[in-house]
């Protein structure tokens, strides 16, 4: 299994470089990390198991790194793994005030 994730900002159509991202299982951290140049992050390559798990976006920190306020300090996106063995991708469509997601491929 995988998991990935993909940060767009929906204002200007642009990947989100740098924002810090954190996986968790239940209460433990699996993987962290920050996107790249084109918005990606890949957190893990290896099974993690069944369940509930939650990417935990850093938005806060990365809106006030551009001097823009946000009505999100951060981002937290639960989603069931139900196939260990599949890739889950699970990107962010982001704005100061708004965010949607998606179950990606």
């Amino acid at each position: 299994m995988s998991i990935s994730t993909h940060v767009l900002v929906s204002v200007t159509g642009r990947p989100a470089a740098w924002v810090a991202v954190a996986l968790y299982a239940g209460g433990e951290l699996l993987a962290s990390g920050t996107t790249d140049t084109d918005g990606r992050c890949r957190l893990v390559e290896g099974a993690t198991g069944a369940g509930a798990h939650r990417l935990v976006f850093g938005t806060g920190d990365w809106f006030a790194g551009r001097g823009r306020e946000t009505f999100y300090p951060e981002v937290v996106l639960t989603f069931a793994v139900r196939e260990p063995a599949d890739h889950h991708h699970v990107p962010l469509l982001l704005s100061p005030f708004a965010y949607s997601t998606y179950r990606g491929s």
